[in-house]
């Protein structure tokens, strides 16, 4: 399975979350609960405090340098 590795970046205004991959690509996690499995989605037009996209899927995340939740 391909690998993710994604890097914190700070919460956005829905206090989710934001993390960035090495091309720059932003991520959310939208259930960022420590109960809960990650739920990793691009962010619209790659933008901060953009809507969750896309759901992430068949790939392993690896998160640096862990990951956050509430």
């Amino acid at each position: 399975m391909e690998k993710l590795v994604i890097a914190y970046m700070g919460d956005d205004s829905w206090s989710r979350p934001v993390y960035v991959d090495d091309a720059g690509k932003l991520y959310c996690d939208t259930d960022p609960r420590p109960t809960s499995v990650p739920n990793i989605c691009t962010k619209y037009n790659n933008e901060f405090d953009g809507e969750p996209n896309n759901p992430v899927s068949n790939r392993e995340i690896v998160f640096k340098p862990n990951r956050i939740t509430w």
